[in-house]
């Protein structure tokens, strides 16, 4: 859940661990329950990556332009959780199953290549190496109280998700650990 060093490091482990989670959903054929089970696994990661991406604020702060990168990542992000609360409610067997799950992963690669492509080597430029660790811990910080499932109604810009996140993520891991969701 937490990795060390820079934003952009956490940030960038976090896409990859997702990634590996989709690319085991790939391997397996379609109706195969083990691809509900890696669904689960990415929507958990991806919803405490989401609520814990503290980079935002810096990306206004830094970027002359970073109001407009920022609302277009918020927009991405809100996007996403939309599919990810479509397919929390559905089984590995069901044909919408399989539409989601390939329209989150599209979504999903397409942001990450933007984030790592385009607003991270801006971002590194324009923070010091000291900001963008403490940004780092930040993320590290927010992701053990964040929400495992999405909440697409709920707000995604401070200072409201900072207050609503802990709260929904404490109701969230323990419905997670009664379920089992999320286990191997």
């Amino acid at each position: 859940m937490g990795h060390g060093g820079d934003v952009i490091a956490e940030l960038t482990t976090d896409h990859q661990e997702v990634e590996e989670l989709f690319g085991k959903i790939d391997a397996l054929p379609p109706g195969d329950e083990q691809r509900k089970k890696y669904a689960d696994q990415a929507v958990m990661e991806l919803v405490r990556h989401a609520v814990a991406e503290e980079v935002y604020p810096a990306v206004r702060e830094f970027l002359p332009d970073g109001d407009a990168v920022a609302d277009k990542e918020l927009e991405d992000h809100a996007q996403a959780e939309r599919t990810l609360k479509e397919l929390d409610g559905v089984s590995a067997g069901e044909p919408e199953f399989d539409r989601l799950i390939g329209e989150l992963m599209t979504e999903i690669r397409s942001h990450v290549r933007d984030e790592e492509d385009n607003l991270f080597p801006r971002l590194r430029s324009a923070a010091s190496e000291d900001q963008l660790l403490k940004l780092g811990d930040k993320v590290r910080k927010a992701k053990k109280t964040a929400p495992t499932r999405p909440h697409p109604s709920a707000p995604d810009t401070p200072p409201a998700n900072k207050l609503l996140a802990p709260g929904a993520g404490m109701v969230d891991r323990i419905r997670d650990a009664l379920t089992g969701r999320g286990k191997d």
